[in-house]
């Protein structure tokens, strides 16, 4: 079996191209070798694609769907290699079309090898009126149509090398998991933060997890959901940590020291603090939530903005201009959707007040957080947090 994987944004980044290269390489491997132990055969690198041979006995749906979630890949192919001589690519393109049923076709064909003596479109012509030929002996009336038609013809030409397949599958995009450096998304258990983590992921940021429960106030079900939500994730990157941080006392005091109204700030606030301890020791650059403007009470401009003063580290928000069925159609699309919805409690929810506040004072949120012990709080909460390795 053997595919050839395009990249796109990858092509453009000229002195570091290599760098993004080998990254993705290392993660095609890293997942082929995952999902189908002993069946990697060769991965060879060529300019703006990657040969990946695979035995020949492993399914085909199984394998499509493995590379569709591999970042850093725009499309990838299931093709045949023949020999660069025109004969060998008519025969083959016949052979891929004979058998489908289709009123318009053209004929594709990449041409990096500029010492083949034909054009792209001397054998656009050639094979496409071969294939003509061949369809009209049928006693089918075919049509050539460059624009829109039912089936294409690929061929591709490069070094020594030549291959001809008739479907190009879309990949993942973005840029391959590791390139841009690591990061901590807060994951709930809701709908919204997979959707974020995934976002980061597809821009090349490995991903682990921060989760703030209020156990024993809670059930067990709350982290097992975020540890099924991660799971979820593996698609997309080979491994992850959840910290589980337990908040319950926090909230504690956060209800008996500070205005009603300012709970939800305050809770956002310690979340953010805490994280960010956890990103420095373990050198994490950034923060990932799932916030949107204007979803909930604590996501105004105003409350993002307190929130955002907690710390020094960035907090990247990419779902922040969604609205909420954009991201359940993510969510479902990356399969998190059916999970996420599932039953449990939040800690968030404990203790939130009737009348929380929209439009806080960062005044008002700072002379209010004098009567909290902040330090004291973040570091029980690391010392007393425990580690969850997802594989």
């Amino acid at each position: 079996m053997i595919i050839i994987i395009h990249y796109n944004e990858i092509a453009l980044k000229k002195g570091n191209r290599d760098y993004f290269e080998k990254k993705l390489i290392r993660n095609i491997k890293e997942r082929v070798e995952k999902e189908f132990p002993e069946k990697l055969k060769e991965i060879s690198r060529f300019p703006g694609r990657f040969i990946v041979e695979l035995d020949e006995d492993l399914d085909k749906e199984h394998v499509e769907n493995v590379f569709k979630n591999i970042f850093g890949i725009h499309d990838f192919c299931f093709v045949i290699e023949v020999a660069q001589d025109l004969e060998s690519f008519k025969k083959e393109a016949w052979k891929i079309v004979k058998d489908t049923h289709f009123e318009t076709f053209r004929v594709e064909t990449k041409r990096s090898n500029k010492n083949f003596p034909l054009t792209s479109e001397e054998i656009n012509r050639e094979v496409g009126g071969y294939i003509f030929d061949k369809l009209k002996e049928k006693g089918l009336e075919p049509k050539v149509s460059l624009k829109n038609p039912d089936k294409i013809c690929f061929i591709e030409i490069f070094n020594k090398k030549a291959f001809v397949f008739s479907k190009k599958i879309k990949g993942a995009g973005g840029m391959p998991v590791g390139s841009s450096g690591k990061a901590l998304t807060l994951l709930s258990g809701g709908i919204d933060s997979p959707v974020a983590a995934y976002y980061g992921m597809k821009r090349g940021v490995d991903i682990d997890f921060v989760h703030f429960h209020s156990l024993p106030y809670t059930s067990e079900a709350s982290n097992e959901k975020v540890e099924a939500l991660a799971k979820k994730l593996l698609k997309f990157q080979k491994r992850a940590r959840i910290y589980m941080v337990p908040f319950a006392e926090i909230q504690q005091q956060v209800v008996m020291n500070t205005p009603e109204k300012l709970r939800v700030i305050f809770y956002r606030r310690m979340m953010m603090k805490i994280a960010e301890r956890i990103a420095e020791k373990n050198k994490y650059k950034a923060l990932y939530t799932g916030e949107a403007v204007a979803q909930v009470a604590s996501q105004t401009l105003e409350n993002i903005a307190a929130t955002n003063d907690a710390v020094n580290l960035p907090i990247l928000r990419p779902l922040i201009g969604f609205d909420k069925l954009e991201i359940i159609e993510v969510a479902k699309k990356i399969d998190t959707y059916e999970t996420s919805i599932l039953p449990h409690e939040d800690c968030c929810t404990r203790f939130v007040p009737k009348h929380p506040e929209t439009k806080a004072k960062l005044e008002e949120v700072l002379e209010a957080e004098k009567n909290l012990d902040v330090e004291k709080f973040i570091e029980k909460a690391v010392k007393e947090m425990e580690v969850v390795s997802i594989k």
